[in-house]
């Protein structure tokens, strides 16, 4: 259970690739703990100068289910600050990863799950990959951000506003998502595209990589932090917790 990283020297026809696995049972909901070491691993992935591309996979029933809410709830809002600044760590460490990073997702892909594709250079999902931010159902606010990164800014708001979540095949459609394939064919199909983008210059990938991040629109980190500001806000009135107390007692 935790974060591990393949070596990318896992034999010749993956070279100058590096996996970044994330496996926290049951449903991938990362306590703080693991934001920051999933920051860390894809850092320190970004930094070795054997790597040219990063493939981040979780492993279980789906990529990712955001932050785990029963340690906000046992702990409070020292575990919200944490799980605010392991978040935005973790995001940013996936955008400014020094070489592309290929997300591999399967299953559900929700809440900082969204932080982490949406910050990624190119997204692999299975055919039963699901993508949302169920956030307000949660207690919680942000990662639009990243949502908009994903689909067009009144859909963004629209699935943002009903916590309803959109498929692998409408993200597709949009752009989003380089391919789906049937969940089996995931790994496969992600090393295939990281293979492809690997086979170039180590340099020059990392300066297509900065250059890339140099005309983007937005400041992903300024805006997301933005965001964090009124989750919090939202924790100190009170609203949060009421949020967050009924989610619990319905077991979701």
């Amino acid at each position: 259970m935790g974060v591990s990283t393949s070596s990318p020297e896992n034999g010749p026809e993956n070279d100058g690739i590096a996996v970044v696995t994330v496996d926290f049972p049951p449903v991938n909901a990362l306590p703080v703990r693991g934001w920051f070491a999933l920051a860390d691993a894809v850092r320190a992935a970004g930094r070795d100068p054997r790597v040219r591309c990063v493939v981040l996979a979780a492993e279980g029933r789906g990529f990712n289910a955001g932050v785990d809410i029963k340690e906000i709830q046992a702990k409070g809002h020292q575990a919200l600050l944490g799980a605010n600044q392991g978040c935005a760590q973790a995001f940013a460490a996936v955008y400014e990863c020094e070489t592309p990073v290929v997300t591999a997702v399967q299953g559900f892909c929700l809440g900082g799950g969204i932080g982490l594709a949406g910050n990624a250079d190119a997204i692999v999902a299975s055919d039963d990959a699901v993508f949302g931010l169920p956030e307000l159902d949660r207690g919680a606010l942000g990662a639009a951000t990243h949502l908009g990164r994903l689909v067009p800014r009144h859909l963004m708001r629209a699935l943002y506003y009903t916590s309803r979540t959109v498929s692998a095949a409408e993200l597709h459609a949009h752009g989003s998502v380089w391919r789906v394939v049937p969940r089996d064919r995931l790994p496969a199909a992600a090393l295939e595209l990281a293979r492809e983008i690997a086979a170039k210059d180590g340099r020059l990938l990392r300066l297509a990589k900065a250059a890339i991040n140099g005309i983007d629109p937005v400041d992903v980190r300024r805006s997301y932090r933005f965001e964090q500001g009124f989750t919090f806000e939202a924790a100190l009135s009170g609203v949060a917790d009421r949020i967050r107390d009924t989610f619990g007692k319905e077991g979701a």
